[in-house]
């Protein structure tokens, strides 16, 4: 059911259509796609995080029963490396930073090869050595555990301070600085000297893992001279086109198809070493192979988001005016730079914030070190920069004795200033950012916690309360060069339509969402209309899902082709009636006389009567960018370093919004994720470099159920000029408001004069070292 508002087009429905299919068990992934024939793939992964491979004995794994092959490097010598050395480099729209970031990369991955299988040399725990197939995955697990080898372990270094000195080199003769950028113009330093305050931090973006419900899943199926690809993938028309490279042929040859995917958050778009592996033994022996990624080899493996040590400066005069902010990132970019060496210039464009700061400068590192590969995870590198900003605001206001919503209200960019050009190159489409901070004020009830804080402050025996507030502006869609989508609109003669786009949905709603506007464009009921994604040969070109990309570039490009469609349908059926085509008109998904109605005929009709009716195009969006203002509400006890959440809210601008009910659930689900960075997510290391992972989500903790606080999601609107739905994405945005806010209360209920003490995730071992140092008053006396 649609309806119209002040807004814009909304759709109100309590449902999405692919729940009832999903929630009653009947959805299709991966791993219930039986082919005859099928291999299953176990991979033999080191134990190591760093070392020479020495030995490698396969023999004994080839004896067992019901084992159809093993291979090493050394069996597969005419493999290439993983693909993203070549191909990823070739497609510029999928990757987050521009042409000079681009050619930088080139040189990052120059020398550093990474093979689908180690040769000599293990750069990250988990790291593929051998793959085993048989008849099933019980079988190809038995074959793996008698695979024997031998590596001699070399010292390994797992944070970016340890690895940027070079003493320890994960490629010999190279530097572990695998990239340097910059945006924005230096400081001098008479700014920081004749500032009324200056602030400084160092803050720490632990290392994450997206944690999809479904781990990574692929299953290549030979068919003739081609190949089809099933996958839980973002990017499939990216994929097929890497494959093909690697397989030396032309795409054509190459099908790829997304069936439901479990989820992706960003860490399912890349050609990842197993995806080559697979592929090519599908090819090399005729036979459908499959891998399906457990969990807990998902937790050794899989990429990781985050991962970044910033030094900060933020210097205000008397009245709080900002006057200069400087950011410094060392990016953790993992073993090898072919995936995430470029997005830290995410944060670093991202720098400015909601903020008019006339002087802001960000630089940049991405360093090597042995972990796996660092790669855009929900957020991706927007949340790294909202979070060194926002718990700076929050330490300035406390130096200068302001509320701290009164700081950032008193900076804020005012909404006759967009177009707004930052210090760092970004040009924000549209704002209001006072409104979204007004509304979660109003909706969190300030006052009315500040005056509990306050009465808890005079009250010995009460646990400390701290509210946190986080303002945030993150970029959607793309980067230019990705900002276009490929779809079509096709009518049949039974009056059914079929929309195809080149987007593939991992959860965010797309069966419900793109059926429903092409629906309303059209004039015809939602349920006539098919949504057809994720397949290259029913659509053969298209970017993907990226960069919450789907509402603000693929719902534009569906609207444009509906429009296309009924421009084709007037104009035939001009021809069919002989009038002009200026006296045939549109309404309610069929043509008609404008004049006297003595002519009129609905789509099916038309197709009958003309034959087939389709229209293919090319729509390109602008770049946007959402905002919002998170608020959090936190009890402390300070002997036991527990953290209770008391209240979320979070007001969100994604502009126009197309599902409330859609967005609201990314709103929601985003929130909990942020949570999740703030309190209990992050990887910990033992001495070898190898993550402390053996009980699983025990040891890498997840909010679940019982961890969810009050949230209240709301939302302001102001409409992008970059897209003609007014869009803005909408998937990001807890990541990217919620972290700093949790940790800004949390600081705010101790009162601490050190913001380095708190460090993400926020454990009771962190908040108790916290709650027993120097407070602000005493700091300052």
């Amino acid at each position: 059911m649609w309806s119209w508002s002040s807004r814009g087009v909304v759709v109100e429905q309590w449902t999405r259509r692919e729940d009832k299919r999903l929630l009653t068990g009947r959805g299709r992934y991966v791993a219930d796609i039986e082919v005859p024939g099928c291999l299953d793939a176990v991979f033999v992964r080191s134990k190591v995080a760093h070392g020479t491979l020495r030995e490698l004995d396969c023999a004994a794994a080839r004896e067992v029963p019901g084992v159809v092959g093993v291979w090493s490097a050394a069996d597969l010598a005419e493999m290439p490396p993983c693909v993203q050395a070549a191909a990823h480099l070739q497609d510029l729209p999928p990757v987050p930073y521009t042409l000079l970031a681009k050619l930088s990369t080139e040189e990052a991955v120059a020398g550093r090869e990474w093979p689908a299988l180690v040769k000599e040399r293990v750069r990250y725990p988990g790291e593929a050595l051998a793959v085993v197939l048989g008849e099933d995955r019980y079988r190809a697990e038995d074959g793996a555990a008698e695979v024997t080898f031998r590596i001699d372990p070399l010292p390994a270094v797992v944070t970016t301070s340890a690895a940027s000195d070079d003493s320890v080199r994960l490629f010999d003769g190279l530097s572990n600085i695998a990239l340097q950028g910059e945006t924005g113009e230096p400081i001098e330093d008479s700014v920081w000297q004749e500032a009324a305050a200056v602030v400084e931090g160092r803050y720490r973006q632990q290392l994450l893992m997206p944690s999809p419900m479904e781990c990574r899943t692929i299953l290549a199926v030979p068919e003739g001279d081609r190949l089809t690809v099933w996958v839980g993938h973002q990017m499939p028309h990216r994929l097929r086109r890497e494959l093909a490279a690697l397989l030396g042929w032309s795409v054509d040859r190459v099908r790829v198809v997304v069936p439901d995917t479990g989820g992706a958050f960003g860490s399912k778009s890349a050609a990842f070493p197993e995806f080559v592996v697979v592929a090519y033994l599908a090819v090399k022996l005729g036979r459908p192979v499959r891998w399906i990624e457990d969990r807990l080899e998902s937790m050794l493996v899989a990429t990781r988001g985050r991962g970044q040590d910033q030094q900060v400066r933020l210097a205000a005069d008397a009245e709080g005016r900002l006057l200069a902010y400087e950011l410094k990132i060392d990016a953790d970019v993992g073993a090898y730079p072919h995936l995430g060496v470029g997005l830290p210039m995410q944060t670093a464009w991202m720098a400015t914030g909601p903020y008019t700061t006339p002087r802001v400068h960000a630089t940049l590192r991405s360093v090597l070190t042995n972990t796996m590969l660092t790669y855009p995870y929900r957020g991706a590198g927007r949340p790294e920069a909202a979070i060194a900003l926002e718990r700076s605001m929050d330490v300035l206001a406390r130096r200068l004795g302001m509320d701290p919503a009164e700081l950032r209200r008193r900076n804020f960019i005012p909404p006759e200033a967009f177009p707004y050009d930052t210090p760092t190159g970004r040009r924000y489409d549209s704002g209001n950012y006072a409104a979204a901070l007004d509304l979660a004020l109003e909706t969190l009830d300030y006052d009315k916690w500040r005056a509990e804080q306050a009465r808890r402050r005079s009250d010995p025996d009460a646990l400390p309360l701290g509210i946190g507030l986080s303002c945030y502006v993150e970029r959607s869609g793309g980067e230019p060069g990705g900002l276009h989508e490929f779809g079509s609109i096709e009518v049949h003669e039974d009056g059914t339509v079929t929309a195809r786009c080149g987007a593939a949905p991992s959860g965010q709603g797309h069966e419900t969402v793109f059926p429903a506007l092409v629906a309303k464009t059209l004039g015809v009921d939602e349920e006539r209309v098919r949504l057809v994604e994720g397949d290259t040969d029913e659509q053969p070109e298209g970017l993907g899902s990226f960069a919450s990309r789907s509402a603000q570039v693929v719902g534009a490009l569906l609207q444009h082709a509906s429009t296309l469609l009924i421009e084709e349908a007037r104009g035939r059926a001009a021809t069919l009636w002989e009038m002009p085509v200026d006296e045939v008109a549109w309404s309610d998904g069929a043509v008609h006389a404008a004049h006297d109605g003595s002519a009129a005929m609905d789509l099916g009709e038309l197709v009958k009567a003309t034959g087939p009716l389709r229209v293919d195009d090319r729509f390109e969006s602008g770049m946007a960018f959402p905002f919002g203002a998170h608020a959090a509400v936190t009890e402390v006890d300070p002997e036991l370093g527990t953290v209770n959440v008391l209240q979320v809210v979070a007001v969100d601008d994604c502009g126009v919004v197309l599902n409330p009910m859609v967005v609201h659930g990314q709103a929601f689900g985003s929130a909990l994720q942020g949570i999740g960075q703030a309190l209990y997510e992050g990887f910990t290391y033992d001495e070898h470099g190898v993550p402390a992972l053996a009980d699983g989500l025990l040891d890498y903790l997840l909010p679940t159920y019982t961890e969810v606080p009050p949230i209240e999601v709301k939302d302001t609107c102001t409409p992008s000029p970059s897209t003609p739905l007014g869009a803005k994405g909408a998937g990001e945005s807890g990541c990217i408001g919620t972290p700093a806010a949790i940790v800004n209360a949390v600081a705010d209920a101790l009162h601490i004069a050190d913001p380095d003490l708190l460090q993400m995730p926020l454990t009771p071992d962190v908040v108790w070292r916290a709650a027993h140092a120097p407070k602000f008053e005493e700091e300052v006396r």
